[in-house]
């Protein structure tokens, strides 16, 4: 019941981390169908390019060792080990082959599936493996069921595939079994060409079809819950709230260093309580003032402040404040827009003060 209602909470797609989480365990989507289809597609190239010639090849020795059974004397170990090693290596060459094109359709389709990598978790000892349950649940879970329906349907479809055949087939059957050798060998391979034929068309559906379920169920699989899902988040990009307080932290250092910075102030442009902007002029400096400070609200009315208690002047303009607040940064040089309306409170600062120290 537990797990139903898992399922059930697994709502959200799989993100690419626990895809390439699953996918680093050795957690892939691989279909065996398709495995199955390339290592029919490789026994019919065995039987239409290689067997003619192999298996004449191979007749063609054998014959020799029976027209002439005198070339091949058995009166000792090594005349049997002679004959033996013989027809093995006759037989070798008819059979390596059948099994070269299984290992590399075999491979090949396993490659174009996933490409392989060593994963020591998947030959870890596990208690579910030899768990009845687990078992129990294998069998006869979603996955079993398809798996046992694929099965089903192959032996159906060979089956059938095979009755149809042969029962057209039937009598010239029973009439090759009475004529020539050869001619038995052309009804048999053609025979069997049909049915190979059918079978390979039937193997590949059932592969395509199954590369798709495949896919399909394990991304199912690998659904995650909404909790899952913010706890990811939570992992990669960092908790909200610890974010959100280093930001705080990050703000006040700011705003405590750019206050100790205000009794090196020229002038502050405020408006009344909401802005100040606190600047700072010296010719030898540079060649525009440069800001120091600025706040709002409360932190306008600490500017304030702390300019007045170290005698810096302060002018209220409420238009250039608000404008100033809203285009300038701390510790950059304002923007040539407003170098008129500064130099002209600078004026004034130097001109009721001209030997005001800087």
């Amino acid at each position: 019941m537990s797990d139903d209602q898992d399922k059930d909470s697994k709502t959200e797609a799989p993100s690419e981390k626990k895809m390439s989480d699953a996918i680093e365990k050795g957690n892939t989507p691989f279909s065996r169908e398709v495995t199955m289809f390339a290592s029919v597609l490789a026994i019919y190239i065995f039987i239409i390019f290689f067997l003619p010639q192999g298996f004449a090849t191979l007749a063609e020795s054998l014959k020799d060792i029976f027209e002439q059974p005198e070339a091949w004397r058995l009166d000792n170990a090594t005349d049997v080990v002679a004959l033996v090693s013989h027809l093995f290596w006759q037989a070798s060459a008819l059979l390596i082959p059948f099994f070269a094109l299984l290992i590399v359709f075999g491979l090949g389709s396993s490659v174009l599936q996933n490409l392989p990598t060593p994963v020591l978790d998947r030959i870890a000892p596990k208690m579910n493996r030899i768990s009845p349950v687990s078992g129990f649940m294998r069998i006869y879970g979603i996955q079993g069921m398809v798996e046992f329906a694929k099965s089903l349907f192959k032996i159906l479809i060979v089956s059938v595939i095979i009755v149809l055949v042969l029962w057209n087939d039937y009598y010239a059957s029973l009439e090759a079994m009475f004529s020539d050798p050869a001619t038995i060998l052309t009804t048999m391979s053609g025979d069997l060409n049909q049915i190979m034929i059918v079978i390979l068309i039937a193997t590949c559906v059932i592969a395509v079809v199954d590369f798709f379920w495949t896919r399909h169920h394990w991304h199912s699989e690998l659904r995650m819950t909404k909790q899952e899902v913010k706890e990811e988040m939570k992992q990669s990009q960092g908790d909200p709230i610890i974010k959100a307080r280093l930001r705080s932290i990050a703000r006040d250092r700011a705003r405590r260093r750019m206050i100790t910075s205000v009794p090196r102030a020229t002038l502050v442009i405020a408006n009344p309580t909401h802005y100040a902007v606190a600047l700072r002029y010296v010719r030898e400096e540079g060649d525009a003032p440069v800001v120091v400070a600025k706040g709002q609200d409360l932190v306008a009315l600490k500017i304030r402040e702390i300019a007045e208690e170290n005698g810096i002047p302060v002018f209220e303009d409420p238009p250039l404040a608000r404008s100033m607040f809203a285009q300038v940064s701390v510790d950059t040089v304002i923007p040539p827009v407003f170098y008129k309306a500064v130099a002209e409170l600078i004026h004034r600062i130097y001109a009721t003060q001209p030997k005001r120290v800087t």
